[in-house]
């Protein structure tokens, strides 16, 4: 696994990730995304879209 750091993000790491998450949906993304990571408690993964899955409110996602 790739070595990226250690301990949670701090809050200028954290703007910084939902800085770039908006840059790269409004100019990178088409239509999905589909990330894996591996993390030391098991494989993350990470879906992008530009639609609600089925049966999911918009309430449910957290605003970046």
């Amino acid at each position: 696994m790739e070595s990226i750091g250690e301990g949670p993000l701090s809050d200028e790491e954290f703007a910084m990730l939902r800085a770039l998450l908006k840059r790269y949906c409004s100019e990178e993304l088409d239509q999905w995304e589909a990330l894996q990571t591996a993390t030391p408690y098991g494989p993350v993964y990470i879906t992008m879209s530009r639609g609600l899955p089925p049966d999911t409110e918009p309430s449910a996602y957290r605003p970046i």
